[in-house]
């Protein structure tokens, strides 16, 4: 919690809508006491906004109500004075009624929800990390993986990992990656509402310090309908009410225990639904093919980046221990969901699998013929598709309120029929410049 606002020209309270864009508003720091006791106002129909800027035509709100951001003191992120920007104090808040009471529709309400009926009905914790990948645009042409590209990209890399210690976000790794100009942020695991906040707010500071470097920089999830995309690979673990990993048995398939397969089994089940909350936008589904190394199919793998859940490696040396780092991967998310939203379906559909009636799922080894993996469930090739997948599952449905997929789904057709008429090359372009 920061008390002091005397480094900062401007103290900013923020909310992440269903765009995945970061929205709010600033007020001078002679108010920041009096915005931590009652926030500021806030409007339903903002939830409403697509990604491309006009609010959905059908939204369900209309012109109607308000609402309170309420800034989560613990959230608080001091973004120091850099040249010509003036420091900024940024929080997280809820979106509240008026009265102070929850309001349905908030993204981070709807995760802290899921986290408590998981922790009562189970009593698990989840323990996530959000990884995510973007491009610098205008570096040097350079090899992936390079020290070149990691030098050529110098002092933002070394500025950004200060900035995110900073913050208090905890980098564990700067890594240049495969894509052209492309580079990959990874940082340590945390409770499941920090990991979601991190993944809400390393976007803002990566952009934040690229403006302020004049380098552009996209989170898009493919830049071109031949080339590498953006993703975001979510990590999953889970802990007992003693803080115990809980996910890992070495006598079972893929070392995965069987409350980890229970999970795994809900998450693939309401894959095609789930889809469409964690790669919400129009050109996402052109990156979800098999053969790119991002989800080729709803299958369980080790080790493997074409299975929509991957069992992540251990390493033992330095004296580790496999139980605590072993952890799920979800691989079908991007930078264009909201990730309190993206993060509670997934733990709902892990609840769902925990507590269901679900058959077990095939834990596929490492070494599967690709021929045998293509016969696994397809997901959506559409976003439309996705979008319908989730109309249809009336499991899915009942994790959110009426009135919040209802305007999920207005906004997600609102996106599409602005890119209508458009060719592949045109729509990616059209999201480039908005992530």
């Amino acid at each position: 919690m920061i008390s002091r606002t005397d480094d900062y020209a401007t103290v900013f309270v923020a909310t992440c809508d269903l765009a995945g864009q970061v929205r709010g508003r600033a007020v001078p720091p002679s108010e920041h006491a009096a915005l931590l006791r009652s926030g500021t106002g806030w409007v339903p129909a903002n939830l409403a906004i697509s990604s491309f800027g006009p609010i959905a035509p059908d939204n369900v709100f209309g012109s109607r109500g308000d609402l309170r951001l309420i800034p989560d003191a613990d959230s608080a992120v001091g973004i120091p004075a850099d040249g010509g920007a003036p420091g900024m104090l940024l929080y997280l808040a809820d979106q509240k009624l008026p009265d102070g009471q929850p309001w349905g529709c908030c993204p981070r309400t709807v995760l802290r929800d899921a986290l408590a009926d998981l922790r009562e009905r189970t009593g698990l914790e989840v323990v996530a990390a959000f990884e995510h990948e973007f491009v610098l645009e205008g570096l040097p042409e350079s090899a992936p993986f390079s020290l070149r590209r990691f030098r050529d990209a110098e002092p933002f890399g070394t500025d950004l990992v200060r900035l995110l210690e900073h913050a208090g976000l905890e980098p564990e790794t700067w890594i240049p990656e495969y894509g052209e100009g492309q580079f990959e942020v990874t940082v340590r695991p945390a409770p499941a509402m920090v990991a979601a906040d991190r993944a809400v707010l390393l976007k803002e500071l990566v952009r934040d310090l690229a403006r302020r470097r004049e380098l552009p920089v996209t989170f898009a999830p493919l830049l071109d309908a031949d080339g590498v995309g953006n993703g975001v690979h979510v990590h999953l673990s889970l802990r007992d009410a003693d803080g115990q990993p809980v996910l890992y048995d070495p006598q079972r398939p893929g070392r995965l225990s069987a409350l980890g397969a229970r999970f795994s089994a809900g998450v693939l089940a309401h894959a095609p639904a789930l889809t469409a909350l964690t790669a919400p936008s129009p050109v996402s589904f052109l990156r979800l093919t098999p053969n790119r190394w991002s989800a080729g199919g709803a299958f369980l793998a080790e080790r493997n980046r074409e299975a929509l859940l991957r069992i992540c490696p251990t390493t033992e040396l330095g004296g580790s221990g496999p139980a605590a780092q072993f952890n799920l991967e979800y691989r079908a998310a991007d930078a264009t969901a909201n990730p309190w939203l993206a993060l509670a379906a997934l733990v709902r559909a892990g609840l769902a699998g925990l507590t269901g009636d679900y058959d077990e799922p095939t834990v596929w080894p490492e070494n599967t013929d690709q021929s045998v993996l293509a016969l696994a469930p397809p997901l959506p090739t559409t976003l439309d598709e996705a979008l319908e997948a989730l109309e249809k599952d009336d499991v899915v449905r009942s994790w959110f309120d009426p009135q919040l997929l209802a305007t999920h789904l207005s906004v997600k057709r609102s996106e599409l029929a602005q890119l209508d008429g458009l060719d592949d090359a045109a729509r990616i372009r059209k999201v480039r410049n908005v992530y």
